[in-house]
């Protein structure tokens, strides 16, 4: 077919009208690609991009890219290659920001074969820091990980290979590749994850304007355009676990109302800069203290300066070879501790104990805030249920257990 052009302006009322925004694209039967570019005054404002096939979703970068192509054996990261079946597509549009004088765009759809980019040739193997050998329930092992990352095929700079490398370097045992809207990276996760030696869990980032969940588990693609209730109800139906993210974090805080709270939140993000100000554990506190508190790193990219682990999330799993799932077992029985990271000082819930490891000289401080000072290296504590963590001596947090 020849090149089909969408032009227009969305405006204020367009917006406030509705967010999404589907063209209609009719796809011959037979055609070999599906290219879609889209131009726009990225200066002025943000509009997200993604596709929907005849049978469903195919794909999603939201404003990490302008263009994309699917074709049956390859596709632009953050889409689903496979065999274009004839029909009506959707190219759907984000209005993630639009100016008060509106927003200029053009779309053009071409069905025109297309070359696939080359591979990345293989990397080395990672050189791995021994692991941290901390006391657990017999059988069972500390691992530690983070649970919120980004690749190329959302809005991340490293392929699924580097990312998993990268967090060998650094000593994880575990990582969530959670890419926004897509699950494309899926299929890659446990080649990479067995040539990195890094459990690398699935996940998706589900992304709205009004804040960001993360869906762990293969539970394939999850409608982010749905309300967030629905987003809890699929992901737990088909297995996986659904948290809140970031809930205090500038424009991207958490403002879905839910009929019912998710038994996760992701608690510490790495934009919990001053761990003074107690924001998030208030938010936490106020929102369900019931709810199981998580951290990530929100990883990106190298030049950000931000490492993965920061904060690391700490599982107890079986000994022995670990999959996801068994991760996966360990967060909804709630064997989690969070620290600053993976050499930090830890707060862990060993059987009937709290036990501190590297933490003298701060508080340990308990549900009713009552607060204790540690004196050595390692202590134990009789467990109490309910949050309890460690504070330095100027009220700044260290570690966090629920």
């Amino acid at each position: 077919m020849s090149p089909v052009a969408y032009r227009g302006r969305w405006t204020l009322d367009d917006r406030g009208e509705g967010f999404y925004r589907e063209l209609p694209v009719n796809v011959p039967d037979g055609a070999p690609a599906l290219t879609v570019r889209l131009a726009f005054d990225r200066r002025a404002g943000v509009l997200d991009l993604g596709c929907f096939g005849p049978a469903g979703f195919r794909g999603w970068s939201g404003g990490a890219r302008d263009s994309f192509t699917i074709a049956a054996d390859w596709a632009t990261p953050g889409y689903l290659p496979g065999p274009l079946e004839g029909g009506t597509w959707r190219v759907c549009l984000g209005l993630h920001r639009i100016p008060p004088g509106g927003l200029a765009y053009e779309v053009v759809v071409d069905t025109a074969p297309a070359t696939a980019p080359p591979v990345p040739p293989a990397l080395p193997p990672p050189q791995r820091p021994p692991r941290r050998e901390l006391p657990a329930e017999p059988g069972r092992r500390w691992l530690a990980g983070d649970l919120h990352s980004h690749t190329v095929h959302s809005d991340g700079a490293l392929t699924v290979d580097e990312l998993a490398h990268l967090a060998a370097a650094g000593g994880l045992d575990f990582l969530a590749v959670t890419d926004h809207n897509t699950v494309s990276h899926h299929p890659s996760l446990a080649a990479a994850g067995r040539r990195a030696g890094v459990v690398l869990l699935p996940g998706q980032e589900v992304t709205r304007d009004a804040g960001h969940a993360n869906a762990f588990g293969d539970v394939g693609w999850i409608d982010f355009r749905r309300p967030a209730d629905d987003w809890l109800t699929e992901t737990e139906q088909r297995g996986g676990l659904l948290s809140v993210n970031h809930p205090l974090a500038n424009d991207r805080a958490w403002r879905h109302p839910m009929a019912r709270r998710p038994r996760f939140a992701e608690i510490w993000h790495w934009t919990w800069l001053d761990r003074r100000w107690g924001g998030p554990l208030a938010w936490w506190l106020a929102w369900d203290p019931t709810v199981l508190p998580l951290g990530g790193s929100d990883f990106h990219s190298p030049a950000q300066g931000r490492p993965l682990g920061v904060p690391t999330t700490w599982v107890q799993c079986p000994g022995g070879d670990v999959t996801p799932d068994d991760v996966l077992a360990g967060i909804s029985a709630g064997r989690i501790a969070l620290s600053a990271g993976r050499d930090a000082p830890v707060l862990l819930r060993v059987g009937d104990e709290l036990v501190v490891v590297g933490g003298d000289g701060t508080y340990l401080v308990d549900p009713h805030g009552g607060r204790r000072v540690v004196l050595g290296d390692r202590q134990s504590y009789p467990a109490r249920p309910g949050p309890h963590r460690l504070e330095a001596p100027d009220n700044a947090l260290v570690a966090l257990v629920a």
